[in-house]
This record gives structure tokens, sequence and C-alpha cells, in this order.
């Protein structure tokens, strides 16, 4: 029975890489916000931001429940920051009868500065079109994660 797994971490805690490692494993569709973004809209979308992510990600839960339907497994690479995010997603696939997991990557401090600073430098140099992170969006990202609960996350990775 086909499945969707919803990847759960701060930004920059290997959720992509994650991700990946999923896709050759069962074969799955990984979905993901910042693919979307990046590629269509670019990565300077100032004051949008906000609102193109929620649309972006009401258009991939429509698409995921297609592709579900269809018998593909799914994984949707964003990163269910909130409390509020993850118990919606939750609710709107087990609602349609969608078997659905979380997965929480989690990474120590020392570790997500050092993965900051490895992106960053990437982005920098030309190397990888992912998000630079400036001390601005890291504070901003720090203050909206919501740490899972226990018993929250069907499977935590360290």
């Amino acid at each position: 029975m086909p499945k969707v797994i919803m990847t759960c971490g701060r930004i920059c805690s290997g959720k992509s890489t994650y991700a990946l490692k999923l896709r050759e494993e069962l074969g799955a569709v990984i979905l993901s916000v910042d693919e979307l973004m990046l590629d269509i809209l670019g990565g300077d979308i100032g004051d949008m931001h906000d609102e193109y992510v929620r649309r972006t990600e009401a258009y991939l839960y429509k698409k995921s429940a297609e592709m579900i339907a269809a018998g593909t497994d799914v994984i949707l690479d964003w990163g269910f920051w909130t409390r509020q995010e993850r118990d919606f997603a939750r609710e709107f696939y087990r609602s349609r009868g969608i078997a659905c997991e979380f997965h929480y990557i989690t990474v120590d401090d020392e570790e997500w500065e050092r993965r900051v600073k490895k992106r960053n430098t990437e982005v920098a140099a030309g190397r990888s079109d992912a998000y630079f992170i400036d001390e601005g969006l890291a504070a901003k990202f720090r203050g909206i994660f919501e740490e899972p609960e226990d018993g929250e996350m069907d499977l935590v990775i360290k």
C-alpha cells in the first residue's frame, strides 16, 4: 500500500539528503517546496515568500494524494516546523485513508552550524541553488521551529 513520508527538521538538518536516500530505497517521488519555489520563482521573492510557500504546499498536498492514488509512495521534503503543520498534514492524509509517517531528522547545534556554513559556501560559489542562510533567516527559522513532542514522530534519525 503506498504511503506518504514527511520529513521534519530544521533548515539544513539533512532532510533533502535523507529524502534522496528514501527515494532510492522505496522508488518514491520526492515533492519539495524549496525545489519548486527556487526553480519557478527564484530565490529573491521578498515579502511574498510566505504566501508562495502556502500556495506551493497546498498544490503539493493535492498532487501527493493523486500520486498515492496512482500507487506511488511520496516523500514530502519540507520542514513541518510547527505542531499545527504536522497536525494538519496527518489529518489531511488520514481523512483520505492514506498511510502517512513523520520522520524527524535532528542534528545538534554544532553540526547544524557546520552544515549552514557549508551550504552558504556552496551557494556563494554557485555550486548550489539552495537558499543562502543569513543570520536573519536563521533567526526566523529558530523562532518558528517547534521541536516535536515525545511520541509525535514515527521515526527519529540522529
